[in-house]
């Protein structure tokens, strides 16, 4: 059985404002009938996305975003796989946050890159992504991914770095990237020496995003139309919920 007081106790040290979970069980015969991710969210008071990829013993079994703040929206992405897997994506006010875990077959894996890019593209806001990918940082999946991808842990192939298998780990399969450089600086980087509570050590980061909010050209006060900017300085029109720049002004749209 997981030990979800073990979990949230190392999540709750760790204090972050939003976490990526795989491999979660909800009702299902082997957990004990439980809703992890709803069991952690109210341990933490945190609050739960699940999505689930394929059904399992009168329940479900998926991935998890947990949060401090409220997602404005989310939806859920099949991908390939020999089991079906999922990419799960949360809108929040600044940014989207996804998670996803991998198939084990190479070919799998690059068709879901395809996928995972064409979601990234479609938002105007900053698009982060987490998961268990199942390969290495030398691998074919990942070259591909950093063309379009920011990664935020370390993928140097030192010990410090390995995140499986958690009793005894030797190689990187787990990552934290985001979709362009809307990153202003990494703050931590840190694989988290927790050998129990997953198969998998737990891997945060710490980032600021100063520079992305700021960058908007300046507006002139004498401008009779709204000029209207995504967060990331693009022209943008206020077609669906979201933090936009109108005149120089953070405005939310719900």
């Amino acid at each position: 059985m997981i030990d979800l007081d073990r979990q949230a106790n190392i999540i709750r040290d760790a204090m972050p404002d939003i976490v990526g979970l795989q491999e979660v069980d909800s009702c299902v015969k082997r957990s004990g009938y439980v809703h992890q991710v709803g069991i952690l969210a109210k341990s933490l008071g945190m609050y739960s996305t699940f999505g689930p990829a394929i059904p399992l013993t009168k329940g479900k079994y998926g991935v998890a975003i947990l949060s401090k703040e409220k997602p404005l929206s989310y939806h859920n992405i099949p991908l390939p796989g020999k089991e079906a897997r999922t990419l799960l994506v949360c809108e929040f006010q600044e940014y989207v946050f996804a998670t996803t875990h991998l198939d084990l077959e190479e070919s799998n894996r690059l068709s879901s890159l395809n996928i995972i890019l064409e979601e990234a593209a479609r938002w105007d806001k900053p698009f982060f992504i987490c998961g268990d990918w199942n390969d290495l940082p030398t691998s074919t999946l990942i070259t591909k991914m950093r063309r379009n991808f920011s990664f935020l842990n370390s993928i140097t192939n030192v010990s410090s770095n390995y995140t499986f298998r958690a009793d005894n780990p030797s190689k990187i399969i787990d990552y934290i990237a985001s979709y362009g450089r809307v990153v202003n600086s990494v703050q931590k980087r840190q694989v988290i020496n927790e050998p129990n509570a997953s198969d998998h050590r737990p891997v945060l980061v710490e980032i600021r995003m100063d520079r992305y909010t700021t960058r908007v050209p300046s507006i002139s006060k004498d401008s009779n139309q709204q000029s209207i900017y995504n967060l990331t300085g693009q022209r943008a029109e206020c077609s669906r919920r979201g933090l936009y720049i109108i005149n120089g002004k953070k405005v939310l749209f719900e």
